[in-house]
């Protein structure tokens, strides 16, 4: 049984590296693809041409979408960078809800207590089979070995109690990082998204100064430069909107790890507290 689970472990860590690896740069490049063609396609300008490769001259914009192109180059990152946050949510939202469990955790551990008070191991491993999640998980480890703990006869019940507490910390430790794995980068972008915005908007501003400098129109030229400004700021705005989902996000989930941790905390109390009441 151990084997299959370090090999299930191993399949788990594999695949989730796989997504951290890759994710972020199918999500940057998702984010050129969508400012470049879509929200740069010609036909949603009265005026460019396709000189400058990668970033095509554009003006005259005919939607307010086409508007974040004329914000520059750092708007597909903050529109990668959005991707990337949305993929992650979605990753730790199918993770922490399978780790849930089927059901409430408190009544899941108040349902093994009464099979414990009972002395009905078996019960109480059928009812981790029917809860799952990391709770579950644990539960069931510790339980296995509570019930071999009953049968020995060769430690004492201090040694047997810090047996079945052990491989509770063993199995938690098997748990809990992939709880908290990805988050980093749900972090990482609350912290940034903000700063590439402004940074995007700063770099838009120089651009509409210079031009405001090279222009003597007076009025035409200070229209000029209140456009340039508006589309700067598309920068601004993606960039706190990116962070703001992230943080609420970020919030959520770790929230709710910390009711997991919480059920797993109390699972290991009841089980070293049945154990040294009832088999002393």
């Amino acid at each position: 049984m151990a084997a299959t689970k370090s090999a299930s472990s191993a399949q788990a860590n594999k695949s989730n590296n796989m997504i951290s690896l890759l994710a972020p740069v199918v999500c940057l490049l998702a984010g050129y693809i969508i400012w470049r063609f879509i929200l740069g396609a010609g036909s949603n300008f009265g005026v460019g041409s396709e000189n400058g490769g990668f970033w095509p001259e554009r003006d005259a914009p005919k939607t307010a979408l086409s508007k974040m192109y004329l914000g520059g180059i750092i708007v597909p990152i903050l529109i990668g960078s959005f991707l990337t946050m949305i993929t992650f949510v979605f990753e730790r939202f199918m993770t922490i809800k399978k780790a849930s469990g089927t059901g409430s955790n408190n009544e899941f551990v108040q349902k093994v207590q009464m099979h414990l008070s009972n002395k009905n191991v078996d019960a109480a491993i059928a009812e981790c089979d029917k809860q799952k999640g990391s709770v579950g998980n644990v539960m069931k480890a510790g339980l296995h070995r509570y019930k071999e703990m009953i049968n020995d006869n060769q430690l004492s019940t201090d040694q047997k109690v810090m047996a079945i507490q052990k491989e509770v910390e063993e199995a938690t430790s098997l748990e809990l990082p992939m709880l908290e794995k990805n988050l980093v980068f749900l972090s990482t972008i609350a912290s940034i998204a903000t700063l590439m915005g402004l940074l995007g908007t700063v770099l838009g501003m120089i651009r509409s100064f210079s031009a405001l400098g090279e222009d003597s129109g007076g009025g035409a030229a200070a229209s000029k430069l209140s456009v340039g400004i508006s589309e700067a700021l598309y920068n601004t705005a993606l960039g706190i909107g990116t962070s703001a989902f992230a943080i609420v996000f970020y919030n959520i989930f770790t929230t709710k790890i910390d009711a997991i941790t919480y059920g797993i905390d109390e699972s290991s109390f009841t089980l070293t507290q049945s154990f040294a009441t009832q088999y002393k």
